[in-house]
């Protein structure tokens, strides 16, 4: 088969390799569609990955083909999107199923053979079936929107209540609108909350954010506008009830806590950039106002109803949320490196790029 095979770091290439064989318990998977994460690019250009070779890709989607073993024939033909991290389901968080947060997992893209491929192996366990209105683009993105769902519900646990009446006279702010900060308002506006206030630095993210709906007077440019000012200003100088924090530079982490009303709520989503440290006066900050403060990683899967994947799925198959709106790139699986080189050089605007298979 053919795949993009990353060899080493800065050695990229699409190339003839081996098709995966399903171990037991797994299945081999046609892959119909995978979006470039954020996280690939340092992989692929500065920091390498686990091992080499490897195919990379962990946002994916695809058609049963093949089962290892005869008792999931039942999948053969079937649509399904893909949670990519594998738990060792022997660890102290497996067993009480808080699988994203494994101490010993492995994981599809980045510790054994991902989706950018034409085919890819995947235990049965980590598999989650399409409704048939889903498409193969929409399930490749289930995995940035889980994460999204799993920042914005560890945020609504903070708050106390999930009421309709809260989550209408809440005020939410979402510094940084990649991927995630965009998914992440699409599913707070599609939960109920009315009052969401955006921070970003692009142009075109504002017009992203006019398309899910939210007026334009909600967004704030941080590189022409004072966020900080802006955002007491929305709320008339008392902050806000819950934070996202979807950047990961310090300066925002702090921004956080400068901006969160008394006894409010932050949630830290954004991969680091660098060390975090706050001064003395943020910290007395977060003592004085009794701030709730929590992390947010991966997202959970474990088959039930109400795990952040099938929540997912049941807001796609209800065509509550529109995710294809912000696929700004779609190349042939063999031309996904423009759409690799258009992340690294920031040489076009994009959310998500995303690569077609056959």
């Amino acid at each position: 088969m053919k795949a993009w095979v990353l060899h080493s770091i800065n050695d990229f290439k699409f190339e003839e390799h081996d098709n995966p064989i399903p171990q037991p318990g797994e299945v081999l998977i046609k892959v119909k569609a995978a979006g470039i994460c954020g996280s690939d690019i340092p992989r692929a250009y500065e920091t390498g990955a686990h091992v080499h070779p490897l195919v990379t890709g962990h946002e994916f989607s695809g058609q049963v083909v093949q089962v290892a073993d005869e008792e999931h024939a039942n999948w053969i033909g079937k649509r399904v999107g893909i949670f990519p991290l594998i738990p060792c389901r022997e660890c102290g968080p497996c067993k009480n199923e808080q699988y994203e947060m494994c101490r010993n997992y492995s994981y599809l893209g980045s510790r054994r053979d991902g989706g950018f491929a034409e085919y890819v192996s995947a235990p049965v366990s980590n598999l989650i079936e399409l409704p048939d209105n889903v498409t193969f683009e929409q399930a490749a993105m289930l995995e940035p929107m889980a994460v999204a769902v799993h920042a914005m519900r560890r945020g609504f646990s903070l708050m106390g209540s999930v009421a309709e009446e809260t989550l209408n006279n809440s005020t939410v702010a979402v510094w940084g609108l990649g991927t995630i900060g965009l998914l992440l308002v699409m599913f707070l506006k599609q939960a109920g909350v009315r009052n969401i206030y955006a921070i970003g630095n692009k142009e075109f993210q504002k017009k992203q954010l006019v398309e899910l709906g939210i007026p334009q007077e909600n967004y704030c440019d941080s590189k022409s506008d004072d966020a900080h000012k802006w955002l007491m200003n929305k709320t008339e100088g008392y902050g806000v009830d819950l934070f996202f924090e979807c950047v990961g530079k310090n300066q925002v982490v702090a921004e956080a806590v400068e901006a969160t009303k008394p006894a409010g709520g932050i949630v830290y989503v954004g991969n680091p950039y660098s060390d975090m440290q706050f001064d003395k006066p943020t910290y007395w900050k977060i003592l004085r106002n009794q701030l709730k403060i929590t992390g947010s990683w991966n997202s959970s899967f474990t088959g039930d109803d109400n795990d952040d994947w099938n929540y997912v799925v049941q807001c796609l198959a209800k065509s509550c949320i529109a995710p294809e709106k912000l696929i700004s790139h779609r190349y042939p699986m063999e031309e996904l490196e423009k759409g690799f080189h258009i992340m690294r050089d920031k040489t076009e605007d994009y959310v998500k790029i995303m690569g077609i298979g056959e």
